[in-house]
């Protein structure tokens, strides 16, 4: 199915609306369409066509929307990198990319469509997302897969033509992404942040007519730690990539400021559940209703499934779900509320780790023979990387030395808070699985 594509048809119905405000300035929705078409049109004379993926190795600002819409309107399909990733998953994530945007695109012969709209089954943006294997794991959504997902959350959260979203979450998130895609699909405009600082954040809630804002439970502590309050144009702060603890969520109530709670994946492109601040204010403690157009379902296990046209359809089991990997629970209702997760994955202050990525790095060092990573409960990150790591024999490992090693090999959020050493041996299965639990 082929539709309007989204960006042209907003700009030409609401030219003069601010669609980005950001460090570098404030683009109308006119003009992100115009510096959208002069991408395309640079990118298309480095010879990328319709289906070719685009590597995006950008911080978040004005250059990486107009990349990111220039690869929409040409139909390729946006690869974004995470700048604070080490070199060598840097590239990994670029493989097969026709071209590599590490710098400004520079201006371009404005492009002129070849074809009537977005393709609806086409690629439109992969992204990247820590599974329990040493491997990055990519998750190729489509045009189809983000207006789904952008209607649902419309449906959910309400939206109005003045609406301002700010963005503090990185943009190679789906959580981050989709608010950009999102404010193209609704007219409505978006404040980015390069990252997360608590006074500017403070800043923006008070001055930049923010209305949403998307936080984790560490970045929603830090800003009423900082003296966050309700009132004045916030209307919502939706709260997710990972567990909201209770005494976080009272805080937030005891200060007027209007908490959402949400489960989502990559995978659903963003939302697949969401508690609309009208429960959460009468008490409700679970991560909601499945989104329009959603089905989640328990199975016997108590694994979470999905199905919904918001799904990643390569990621789409036989029997037609996405298996999340996530155990929970559904009430009476509907609402769902996640217990754990299967799998092994740490989710420290939203940012998911994969431990056997950790591992890997930890076990190439030479005086180490091998590696357990785990998480530990943390008040700040919700969950920390630890590491427990063997010596090899007669050596002496310092568990600095080993954090240096690693700072060069794993992003900052990958790197353990807490390393331990011993010279016995990890406990694993008879076929030689880890027995992580074990360990903690």
């Amino acid at each position: 199915m082929i539709v309007p594509r989204w960006l042209e048809r907003t700009a030409e119905r609401r030219p003069g609306g601010v669609a980005l405000v950001c460090a570098q300035g404030t683009w109308t929705n006119a003009r992100l369409g115009a510096e959208a078409r002069t991408a395309a049109g640079a990118l298309a004379a480095r010879g990328v066509a319709a289906g070719d993926r685009v590597a995006i190795e950008l911080p978040a600002g004005l250059e990486f929307a107009r990349v990111l819409h220039g690869c929409m309107l040409l139909g390729a399909a946006a690869v974004p990198i995470d700048l604070r990733l080490a070199e060598s998953e840097r590239a990994a994530r670029r493989r097969g990319c026709a071209a590599v945007v590490g710098e400004g695109l520079g201006a371009g012969r404005e492009w002129q469509p070849a074809t009537p709209g977005h393709d609806l089954g086409a690629v439109a943006v992969v992204l990247y997302t820590s599974g329990t294997s040493s491997d990055p794991k990519h998750v190729e959504l489509t045009y189809g897969n983000l207006l789904w997902s952008a209607l649902a959350s419309a449906v959910a959260l309400g939206v109005n033509e003045r609406e301002r979203w700010l963005c503090a979450l990185p943009l190679t998130h789906v959580g981050g992404l989709s608010i950009l895609v999102r404010a193209a699909i609704y007219g409505t405009g978006a404040v980015l942040h390069e990252r997360f600082d608590t006074e500017r954040v403070l800043a923006a809630l008070a001055g930049d007519g923010v209305t949403v804002v998307s936080l984790v439970a560490t970045t929603l502590a830090r800003l009423l730690d900082a003296g966050l309050e309700g009132g004045g144009g916030l209307r919502l702060a939706l709260t997710g990539g990972g567990p909201v603890p209770l005494p976080l969520r009272e805080r937030a109530a005891a200060a007027g400021v209007p908490v959402a709670l949400t489960y989502g994946l990559t995978e659903a492109a963003s939302q697949v559940t969401t508690t609309p601040y009208a429960r959460v204010a009468a008490g409700a403690s679970d991560a909601g209703p499945p989104l329009f157009c959603t089905t989640v379902r328990i199975a016997d296990d108590r694994e979470i499934l999905v199905r919904s046209p918001t799904v990643s359809a390569p990621c789409v089991a036989d029997d037609g779900w996405l298996h999340t990997g996530d155990v929970g629970e559904l009430d009476g209702d509907g609402n769902l509320t996640v217990t754990g997760r299967a799998a092994d994955t740490i989710v420290s202050g939203g940012e998911n780790v994969a431990p056997g990525e950790v591992e890997a790095v930890l076990e190439s060092h030479p005086d180490v023979v091998e590696a357990a990573v785990y998480a530990m409960p943390d008040a700040e990150w919700g969950e920390a990387v630890c590491a427990l790591v063997v010596a090899r024999p007669g050596e002496e490992l310092d568990a600095d030395a080993l954090l240096a090693f690693c700072a060069g090999r794993l992003a900052r959020f990958k790197m353990p808070k807490l390393v331990r050493v011993t010279h016995e041996p990890l406990p694993r299965t008879g076929s030689g699985k880890l027995l992580r639990r074990q360990i903690v």
